[in-house]
C-alpha cells in the first residue's frame, strides 16, 4: 500500500507507481487522502487494514513515504518491504523545506482561500506539477489547510528509527528537487539496513511521471539481491 504526499492524492501515486509494480507483478492500493486534521491517522488506520491478511509492501511519496516508514517501526512483523520516494526529512519537521512550504501553503489557504492560494502556489512551476497541485488541491476541499497543516509539523522516523526497519528498501530522490532533497534520501538509505537510493530528476518526471515509480522500485529490488 502506498500512500500519497502533502497536498497530493492516490491518483498522483498511480501514476507514480502503477507501471513499475506491474512490472514485478505487485497490485497496488493507492488510498484516497480523507483531507483535514486527521489525515495522517487515516493513513496509519488504511495501513492497518491493509495487513490485517499478511505482510505488506508499504511506502509512499514525500509524507506517505513518512506515515509507511513510521508505521513500520510498529509493525515490523507485518511489512514485507518499503517503497519511499522523496521523503523531506528526518526526525523533526522543524526548519525542513517541505514543512515550511506546507505551513505556508496552510496559512495561505486559511487567509485568502483555496483558489487564491492555489495562483500563488502554482505560479512559476512547470506545468505538469502546476496540474497536479490544481486536481490535488481541489480535491481536498475544505479539508485542505488542515491536511497541510498536519504534514508539516508531523515528525518523521528518526535514523535510529529507520535502523531498526530490516526489510528491504527501496528509496527514490530527484537530484534536482528542491523540496525534498536528495541528502535527506541518502541519509534515509544509509540508516536504512537493507536499502538501496536510486535517482531520477524532475525534468524527467514531469514528462514521465513512472520515472520515480521505476526508481523506488529498482531501489527494492537491489535491496532484496543484496
Amino acid at each position: 500500500m502506498l500512500l500519497p504526499g502533502t497536498g497530493s492524492d492516490d491518483h498522483f501515486v498511480r501514476e507514480v507507481f502503477t507501471e513499475a509494480l506491474a512490472a514485478v507483478g505487485v497490485r497496488l492500493l493507492a488510498p484516497a487522502p480523507v483531507p483535514g486534521p486527521d489525515l495522517v491517522e487515516a493513513h496509519l488506520a488504511a495501513l492497518d487494514e491493509a495487513a490485517r491478511r499478511g505482510p505488506v509492501i508499504v511506502g509512499g511519496i514525500s509524507l506517505g513515504a513518512h506515515v509507511a516508514a513510521e508505521w513500520a517501526v510498529d509493525n515490523l512483523d507485518r511489512c514485507a518491504g518499503l517503497l519511499l520516494a522523496l521523503p523531506g526529512w528526518t526526525g523533526a519537521a522543524e526548519g525542513a523545506p517541505g514543512a515550511i512550504t506546507a505551513a505556508h501553503g496552510a496559512a495561505d489557504v486559511r487567509a485568502r482561500g483555496t483558489e487564491a492560494a492555489l495562483r500563488s502556489a502554482v505560479a512559476g512551476v512547470d506545468a505538469w506539477l502546476a496540474d497536479e497541485l490544481t486536481r490535488a488541491w481541489t480535491g481536498h476541499g475544505d479539508g485542505l489547510a488542515d491536511s497541510l497543516a498536519a504534514a508539516a509539523c508531523r515528525a518523521a522516523p528518526t535514523e535510529a528509527q529507520l535502523a531498526t526497519l530490516d526489510v528491504p528498501a527501496g528509496v527514490a530522490t530527484c537530484l534536482d528537487d528542491p523540496v525534498h532533497p536528495t541528502d535527506v534520501a541518502r541519509v534515509w538509505a544509509r540508516a536504512l539496513p537493507n536499502a538501496a537510493l536510486c535517482t531520477t530528476r524532475l525534468e524527467v518526471v514531469g514528462v514521465d511521471r513512472a520515472a520515480l515509480g521505476r526508481a523506488a522500485v529498482l531501489g527494492l529490488l537491489r535491496a532484496r539481491a543484496a
